[in-house]
């Protein structure tokens, strides 16, 4: 058995995954729906929707199996999702990767196995719509096409999921999201003793911006701005756009005495690609940041809020200095 190797963007996927907030959840109508269509159309005993995370595939709908979720390092899903399209196997018994596979050479003694990607909006694979069969057979050109559809159908469900927890306009993380994400990230800190930092930010000159340039162009600042924090921050950080021009990241495992150099970085790539597109205005950032003390804030709630306040204190002593 040879198990999958993990996707380029490992981290950033579990990320995505995890901001739905959807894994151990009953099952709903909406996907049962289609994996009943697709054994129906595709003849065959077993139809999923499942979603790897770290160490197993779920199954938000299952069809033919009385398991909820198997092993992620024996899943033929955890292959399926290194494809942009459909991943076929027409006889497991006759394939090195999977002949002596646990699910092949026992329950549900799989032989036949079609997957797709489901994706998210910003294209990380989730996991698979997928159909089994324990006989060997192929799938046609119109089949696989068929099968592309139904996943379609289970993908524009979950980016409804998904879009609920992120911002539409700028594609990174709502406050919904922030907060579902951030969880499980302070979490980690405190089993671990990691450190962990909170970063407010609140763009500074944006309300001139708009009135002198126009929405639109008060748009394009916000998006620059999340770009740019996307491409300075690791996939690790939890950063998100938490309304109007206020923005900020959640930084674990730093040395919290590094933090402000690693601001003063984004500001300074930040300044260098408004020069680079040579804006007819300028803008800034305030912030505030807070330090994890797990006696002191008992929630990220908390850590928002004080980091709020240090960021309207920051903001304040910088009028102040002009």
């Amino acid at each position: 058995m040879i198990a999958a190797p993990l996707p380029a963007d490992e981290i950033e996927r579990l990320s995505q995954l995890k901001s739905l907030n959807i894994l151990d959840t009953p099952p709903e109508e909406r996907f049962d729906r289609v994996t009943r269509m697709a054994r129906r159309v595709f003849g065959v005993p077993i139809a999923l929707v499942s979603l790897i995370d770290e160490n197993r595939q779920w199954f938000k709908s299952c069809l033919g199996l009385e398991a909820s979720e198997t092993d992620r390092q024996i899943s033929f899903c955890g292959h399926a999702i290194l494809n942009s399209g459909a991943f076929v196997i027409e006889n497991a018994l006759a394939d090195e990767r999977f002949a002596d596979n646990p699910l092949v050479t026992g329950e549900p003694h799989i032989r036949f196995y079609a997957g797709y990607p489901l994706r998210t909006v910003s294209g990380q694979p989730m996991g698979t719509l997928c159909i089994i069969d324990r006989e060997p057979r192929t799938l046609e050109k119109d089949e696989i096409e068929m099968l592309a559809d139904l996943a379609g159908m289970v993908e524009r469900e979950l980016m409804a999921v998904q879009l609920a927890v992120s911002d539409e306009l700028t594609r990174i993380s709502n406050r919904r999201g922030f907060l579902t994400l951030s969880k499980y990230s302070l979490e980690l800190c405190r089993r671990q003793m990691f450190p962990a930092t909170l970063v407010y930010f609140d763009l500074d000159k944006f309300k001139q911006v708009n009135d002198v340039h126009g929405h639109a162009e008060g748009d394009r600042v916000l998006q620059l701005f999340a770009d740019q924090m996307r491409s300075s921050f690791r996939t690790s950080d939890v950063f998100a756009r938490l309304g109007g021009d206020e923005f900020v990241v959640l930084m674990t495992n730093v040395d919290p005495g590094t933090i402000r150099n690693l601001i003063e970085q984004f500001r300074e790539r930040l300044q260098a690609q408004c020069e680079k597109l040579a804006l007819p205005y300028e803008f800034g950032f305030s912030y505030g940041l807070v330090a994890y003390e797990p006696l002191k804030h008992a929630s990220i709630e908390d850590m928002l809020h004080e980091a709020d306040a240090a960021m309207y204190a920051n903001k304040k002593a910088k009028r102040a200095a002009d």
